[in-house]
């Protein structure tokens, strides 16, 4: 079986680079692997890769979002409910008001 020329320590201090911020195809051209190979050891090393981070961040601003909007009606229907009985309020308190003074 083929071991290949790298060990895992240096396999990790590769993937390692990609946190740093460098991109994936330099990395790879420095290194000599394809990306394909990159991907691999990002797998095995249970990392996620840069594109499925991303899709997490998206999916879940996706959900902020909904969840932003989904508040945001409800504080405008509360809101609703309260000019409606601070209305009421003022116009029982006006009825009271000229009820005790007929009396």
């Amino acid at each position: 079986m083929y071991k290949g020329k790298f060990n895992e320590s240096q396999r990790l201090a590769i993937l390692a680079e990609q946190d740093e911020g460098k991109n994936v195809e330099d990395i790879c051209r420095r290194h000599q692997i394809s990306p394909a190979t990159f991907f691999k050891w990002n797998r095995a090393a249970g990392r996620k890769d840069l594109s499925d981070q991303q899709n997490d961040d998206r999916r879940r601003l996706r959900q902020l979002e909904q969840e932003n909007v989904r508040l945001k009606r409800m504080y405008a229907e509360l809101q609703i409910d309260h000019d409606i009985l601070k209305e009421g309020y003022a116009i029982a308190k006006k009825f009271s008001a000229q009820h005790k003074e007929k009396k």
